[in-house]
């Protein structure tokens, strides 16, 4: 899962990102307006945490620029502001959902989760396609109800695969799904090939079919046949 943080609390921030990491949570963080809306131009994250009150500009324009640009990432607004018209113009823009300050961490984890489940596999917790299922929570797989050991990483790109089958993501989707805005200062997206390659020798060896197509040229697709 990758999520940004659009906060200009710095501890605050830091203490969601500390927070969510061991939890498999990607995390990239924007401090101002300006960086956010260069972030939502180029990336594509699971959610996005939105804090309305920035140094430099409106976080409710953020929400208009991401209505504007029809980007489908889930929206969590974080804010100190909790007036009813406050929240009504947040979900009118197309928030998803809603959380005031100060909040438990433990809860924010729990809804983004929730938002995600929601927006990627119809709100369960465990992914199923005909003889894989994955258990989100626990990071477990099983094939042919038995369990398969896959790492972490490869989990995660096996959820990105399945929840958006049938579409063909580039090696560069790809990279940055797995490494983030980090992947720019990559010279290359070799490692996504190594994963690919791992994730279909694992998934073989447990008995499953062979969903993990190559499109030369463009990318990778999950399909079935």
């Amino acid at each position: 899962m990758k999520i940004l943080i659009i906060e200009d609390e710095r501890e605050l921030a830091q203490s969601i990102k500390n927070y969510f990491q061991p939890n498999g949570v990607h995390c990239e963080m924007a401090g101002n307006y300006k960086t956010a809306l260069q972030k939502i131009s180029i990336y594509d994250y699971d959610c996005i945490l939105l804090d309305l009150m920035l140094p430099d500009g409106d976080g409710f324009d953020i929400l208009k620029e991401l209505k504007n640009k029809q980007k489908t990432e889930g929206i969590i607004i974080i804010s100190a502001k909790e007036t009813l018209d406050t929240r009504i113009e947040g979900f009118t823009l197309g928030a998803d959902d809603y959380l005031t300050k100060p909040f438990h961490l433990s809860e924010l984890l729990v809804r983004i989760q929730a938002l995600v489940r929601r927006k990627n596999f119809k709100g369960s917790n465990n992914v199923v396609f005909n003889e894989i299922s994955i258990d989100i929570f626990a990071k477990t797989v099983s094939v042919q109800n038995k369990p398969a050991d896959f790492t972490k990483k490869e989990i995660d790109l096996l959820l990105f695969l399945i929840g958006n089958q049938n579409k063909v993501l580039s090696k560069g989707a790809i990279a940055e799904h797995l490494s983030g805005d980090m992947a720019d200062m990559l010279d290359n997206h070799d490692f996504v090939y190594a994963h690919i390659k791992n994730l279909k020798k694992k998934l073989t060896k447990a008995g499953s079919g062979d969903y993990i197509k190559t499109i030369y040229g463009l990318g990778y697709k999950w399909h079935e046949e």
